[in-house]
């Protein structure tokens, strides 16, 4: 009881303190809470923000950075593609199509690999038999799918030429018979220098979801 009441005195006496203490450690602990969501956010790209650089390796065991392949390109188009998925499938023909028209106006193509379950082998074919004449890179732990935040195939992100994010999401409204050319409308603006509009910087992507890897490292316990 003795005890209590001096806790007590001492506590009448240094009010303020005591509550000024506890208001710094408040928002000390809310920094931290903000500084680890930003340095998480960081690791993903952002729409208007510029990517980092990446190297991969193709089908052919060559390895090719993105800084490379853009360098001195008007834009660049980073293409999340399969060989498994019908949807996919649905687009290479427009896919080929796009990269043979804007390949003459100096845009690049690069096309990303991020499903497990697909060997190299069976990339080749695929890229062979359809007629894709772009590098396409192997992303054997998904960490480019998951920098980019691409959960479907196909799903696109266009660079500028500073490597800056202008567009991410699908290549039209549909696999079947599109009525709006998403990219190709977002590219042509890039292409002449000129802004895409807030609203059109980000569409839904269609198609299959992208077959990750289990992470190991990942604490799932409830």
């Amino acid at each position: 009881m003795h005890k209590f009441n001096l806790f007590t005195h001492f506590l009448a006496k240094h009010r303020s303190t005591v509550l000024l203490w506890i208001y710094g450690a408040t928002v000390l602990c809310f920094g931290f809470t903000n500084i680890g969501s930003t340095e998480e956010s960081q690791d993903k790209v952002v729409l208007d923000a510029v990517v980092k650089d990446f190297t991969r390796k193709d089908v052919a065991g060559t390895s090719h950075t993105l800084y490379v392949l853009s360098k001195e390109k008007t834009a660049t188009v980073v293409l999340f593609l399969a060989t498994q998925c019908p949807v996919a499938t649905d687009y290479v023909e427009r896919i080929a199509a796009l990269a043979k028209t804007y390949d003459a106006k100096n845009v690049q193509f690069i096309g990303i690999n991020s499903n497990k379950q697909e060997t190299v082998s069976e990339i080749l074919e695929y890229n062979k038999k359809h007629g894709f004449e772009f590098p396409v890179l192997k992303d054997p732990e998904n960490k480019i799918a998951d920098y980019f935040g691409a959960r479907r195939t196909p799903e696109v992100f266009l660079l500028d030429a500073e490597h800056v994010l202008r567009y991410a999401g699908a290549i039209d409204d549909s696999p079947q018979e599109p009525t709006k050319n998403y990219l190709q409308d977002a590219l042509d603006l890039v292409i002449a220098g000129k802004d895409i509009p807030k609203a059109s910087k980000k569409t839904r992507a269609i198609g299959c979801t992208i077959k990750r890897v289990r992470k190991t490292q990942v604490n799932r316990t409830p």
